[in-house]
Protein backbone atom coordinates (compact mmCIF):
# COMPACT_ATOMS: atom_id res chain seq x y z
CA UNK A 1 0.00 0.00 0.00
CA UNK A 2 3.11 2.44 0.58
CA UNK A 3 3.99 2.08 -2.82
CA UNK A 4 0.66 3.23 -4.45
CA UNK A 5 0.83 6.28 -1.91
CA UNK A 6 4.56 6.73 -3.32
CA UNK A 7 3.50 6.86 -6.94
CA UNK A 8 0.78 8.94 -6.36
CA UNK A 9 2.88 11.81 -4.45
CA UNK A 10 5.60 11.22 -7.46
CA UNK A 11 2.59 10.99 -9.82
CA UNK A 12 1.22 14.80 -8.08
CA UNK A 13 4.31 16.44 -8.04
CA UNK A 14 4.92 16.09 -11.22
CA UNK A 15 1.50 17.21 -12.40
CA UNK A 16 2.20 19.94 -10.39
CA UNK A 17 5.60 20.87 -11.57
CA UNK A 18 4.34 20.73 -15.83
CA UNK A 19 1.31 22.85 -14.92
CA UNK A 20 3.20 25.26 -13.16
CA UNK A 21 5.65 25.80 -15.52
CA UNK A 22 2.79 26.50 -17.81
CA UNK A 23 1.09 28.78 -15.42
CA UNK A 24 4.37 30.97 -15.57
CA UNK A 25 4.90 30.74 -18.84
CA UNK A 26 1.68 32.34 -19.16
CA UNK A 27 2.06 34.94 -16.88
CA UNK A 28 5.06 35.87 -18.34
CA UNK A 29 3.23 36.12 -22.32
CA UNK A 30 0.61 38.27 -20.41
CA UNK A 31 3.12 40.40 -18.58
CA UNK A 32 5.10 41.67 -22.03
CA UNK A 33 1.74 41.96 -23.63
CA UNK A 34 0.62 44.46 -20.90
CA UNK A 35 4.21 45.43 -21.17
CA UNK A 36 3.95 46.40 -24.88
CA UNK A 37 0.14 47.93 -24.56
CA UNK A 38 0.95 49.72 -21.63
CA UNK A 39 -1.21 48.47 -19.95
CA UNK A 40 -0.58 48.21 -16.00
CA UNK A 41 -3.69 45.75 -15.03
CA UNK A 42 -2.21 43.38 -17.93
CA UNK A 43 1.06 43.86 -15.98
CA UNK A 44 0.10 43.15 -12.72
CA UNK A 45 -2.11 39.77 -13.64
CA UNK A 46 0.69 38.49 -15.52
CA UNK A 47 3.02 38.75 -12.74
CA UNK A 48 0.15 37.12 -10.25
CA UNK A 49 -0.28 34.33 -12.69
CA UNK A 50 3.89 34.02 -12.73
CA UNK A 51 4.01 33.81 -9.12
CA UNK A 52 1.13 31.32 -8.95
CA UNK A 53 2.50 28.86 -11.54
CA UNK A 54 5.87 29.09 -9.32
CA UNK A 55 4.14 28.17 -6.31
CA UNK A 56 2.63 25.52 -8.02
CA UNK A 57 6.05 24.22 -9.70
CA UNK A 58 8.07 24.59 -6.34
CA UNK A 59 5.47 22.46 -4.39
CA UNK A 60 6.00 19.53 -7.17
CA UNK A 61 9.51 19.92 -6.43
CA UNK A 62 8.56 19.11 -2.91
CA UNK A 63 6.14 16.88 -3.11
CA UNK A 64 8.52 14.71 -5.78
CA UNK A 65 11.55 15.32 -2.81
CA UNK A 66 8.90 13.98 -0.56
CA UNK A 67 8.98 10.91 -2.28
CA UNK A 68 12.80 9.88 -1.53
CA UNK A 69 11.88 9.38 1.85
CA UNK A 70 13.88 11.37 4.82
CA UNK A 71 17.79 12.41 4.01
CA UNK A 72 20.14 11.85 6.28
CA UNK A 73 21.91 14.31 8.19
Amino acid sequence: MAGDRDKDLQQRGLENRVKGAGKELEGKARGTVGDVTDDRSEQLKGKAKELEGKAQRKLGEIEEDADDGPRSL
